[in-house]
């Protein structure tokens, strides 16, 4: 069983996501694309922060959006590391081999597939 609420934690720690920002990146991760307003219902917020939360996390490495409307997880393996090296970049802290952040996008990646397999 995984761990939710570990894997947002680190996301918080690691990769210093808001926390916000940590629940529509596992939202969409492990059920799939969705809408700002599908977003906005699921996680109880308005349709814009969840608009501007999603953008945000365009910025961040996190997310692809699909269509004006939907936005999109790429795999978690490739997105934990991606977002942790923009991260790096941004604080100017040398890139290395986080085993914290490589496994942010283990634990997450059945989820990720099995949203993508229905």
């Amino acid at each position: 069983m995984m761990d939710i609420s570990r894997v947002e934690k680190d996301l918080i720690s690691e990769i210093k996501l808001e926390p916000l920002q940590a629940r529509v990146f596992l939202l969409i991760t492990c059920h799939g694309k969705m809408s700002p307003l599908t977003i906005a219902e699921k996680l109880k917020i308005s349709p814009d922060d969840a608009l501007n939360t999603a953008k945000a996390l365009m910025t961040l490495g996190a997310f692809i959006d699909i269509s004006a409307t939907e936005f999109e997880a790429m795999h978690p393996r490739f997105t934990a590391v991606n977002m942790y090296r923009k991260l790096c970049e941004r604080e100017n802290i040398e890139f290395k081999r986080n085993k914290i952040v490589d496994n942010i996008g283990v634990i997450l990646e059945k989820s990720y597939d099995d949203a993508r397999t229905k």
